[in-house]
């Protein structure tokens, strides 16, 4: 392999040429958050003597992921894919999803060799997960010391250092555009308001983020006294966290993930809290000009809920009792009838008590209006929120992802949450992108990744996805691009909806 060797501020770094394109592979931005740094925020990496050789990925943030428990405490590394000629490039950040509960920068789908191809410098990095980074602590006795926000603080700490030292590896720091999806595409919006990485990009796009998903100190408490309980622990057991094997941890995170929805309906998992880091919840801060000058890409996924809710250990609530529960500890009972009924129209004319008192309860199988609850309830509605507040201060483009494959029509998860990364990512090879597009013909594969990935490229590039045909959203009732089997730019008028949920907050004291 030939060497690559750059100059950062912690020292130089080795690169490796690998099909056509340099790789700078678990880049340590951030010193390792063990011992003492457990449950701190995090802290620049020291610099170090000699060549660091990036040969290969850094490892995944402690997680549980479909059974298997993996990850390491000392996660806290950046990957760089660049063209092998160009200076002064553009810069893709993304920032990997997963509920700020699982995930990986390392994930191949997320590699970005389809952006690097183009002449883009892709950026990806990890961050802390779960317990360890989005788990508040800080108000229970004998914790006073642990710090709140800590993987948002991994987040900004590799912003930071992106910032400082991209110019280093042929990027230009004053065109990045930073990304996610769910919730990296909320950590995209929560950007928009965090004052540390001000001026650090001056683009975003969102793919179905949860912009409402960031609590309060008070709030937080809720979701970790089910953990505790979890754990089978009592506050004074707390202590253990500053030595315990984070594995065992993900007994008690596992619990909240089953056991959440039952206790307070509609709330979300653990996840950001708002503090000195994020001092405005991000969509008020939006409102209030946070992001100014910034553009932005925000869209959904038409059927967002069907990843989420289900009969049992639902993620969302799964029936009327549940959402009348929410409306009532968040003081909107009095909307309930009409969300009822927006969700539901066979029950117009109905009660809400006769409704709820009924013995023909919906069948578990019949959660179509639970999933369309959940997905205008966490994604759609605060999304348009974000895009009408934004509009006002910088161009904003509204997307709709509506491609139903054969595989979403047949496991009934249809165009459902993070549906869309396989196109976007213009990666057939990995195993999601072949269970979406299966069966389908390859001219429609390339069609749809024309449409999706040609705007993300060009949007990165020039500021506009698609000059031609997709145009500025304007309000409620704009011109959406519908990335579809055969994409398109409609009319999405969205004024009912928006009415039907007024400016309802939930979970915000």
């Amino acid at each position: 392999m030939e060497e690559y060797v750059v100059n950062t501020t912690n020292g130089k770094i080795k690169g490796h040429l690998r099909n056509n394109l340099v790789e700078y592979l678990g880049i340590p931005f951030a010193k390792p958050p063990v011992g003492d740094l457990r449950f701190k925020r995090a802290q620049p990496a020291a610099p170090w003597e000699g060549v660091y050789d990036a040969g290969k990925y850094g490892k995944e943030a402690v997680q549980l992921e479909d059974g298997r428990l993996k990850g390491s405490e000392d996660c806290l590394t950046l990957n760089i894919r660049r063209p092998m000629e160009g200076q002064n490039l553009p810069v893709f950040v993304w920032i990997h999803g997963g509920g700020y509960n699982t995930g990986s920068a390392s994930v191949p789908l997320y590699n970005g060799d389809s952006f690097a191809e183009k002449g883009i410098l892709f950026v990806s990095f990890q961050y802390r997960l779960n317990v360890l980074g989005f788990y508040d602590f800080t108000t229970y006795p004998g914790c006073e010391d642990f710090e709140s926000n800590c993987g948002i603080s991994d987040q900004i700490l590799a912003m930071t250092w992106i910032h400082a030292n991209i110019r280093a590896f042929g990027g230009d720091p004053d065109r990045v555009t930073i990304a996610g999806e769910s919730a990296g595409g909320a950590s995209v919006i929560n950007m928009l308001a965090i004052p540390a990485v001000k001026g650090m990009f001056t683009q975003a796009i969102a793919q179905s983020p949860l912009p409402n998903c960031i609590a309060t100190h008070k709030t937080a408490r809720e979701n970790i006294d089910i953990f505790l309980e979890g754990m089978g622990w009592s506050v004074e057991d707390l202590k253990k966290l500053r030595t315990a094997d984070p594995y065992e941890m993900q007994k008690g995170n596992t619990y909240v993930a089953e056991k959440h929805q039952y206790k307070n309906p509609g709330i979300f998992l653990p996840g950001p809290i708002q503090d000195d880091l994020i001092p405005v919840r991000p969509i008020d801060a939006v409102r209030n000009g946070s992001a100014e000058g910034i553009k932005l890409i925000i869209g959904t996924n038409k059927h967002e809920g069907t990843l989420f809710v289900h009969p049992e250990n639902t993620g969302f609530p799964n029936n009327w009792s549940m959402i009348a529960d929410m409306f009532e500890k968040n003081g909107h009972s009095p909307a309930v009838s009409e969300i009822m009924h927006h969700y539901q129209p066979s029950l117009k004319g109905q009660e809400l008590k006769a409704v709820l008192n009924s013995a023909e309860e919906i069948p578990a199988k019949e959660l179509e209006p639970f999933i369309n609850f959940a997905t205008d309830y966490a994604f759609r509605v605060p999304s348009l929120k974000v895009a009408q507040a934004q509009k006002i201060y910088g161009d904003v483009w509204v997307y709709h992802y509506e491609f139903v494959s054969k595989s979403g029509k047949a496991t009934g998860m249809k165009a459902s949450h993070a549906y869309e990364l396989p196109c976007m990512f213009a990666n057939k090879d990995f195993a999601f992108s072949r269970f979406i597009f299966d069966q389908e013909s390859e001219e429609t594969i390339d069609a749809l990744i024309e449409a999706m990935h040609t705007s993300w490229v060009q949007f990165i590039k020039t500021g506009e996805p698609d000059k031609k045909n997709w145009p500025k959203y304007t309000g409620y009732d704009s011109k959406i691009r519908i990335f579809d089997r055969v994409t398109r730019t409609e009319t999405r008028d969205c004024s009912t909806l928006m009415k039907v949920w007024k400016d309802m907050r939930f979970y915000e004291n």
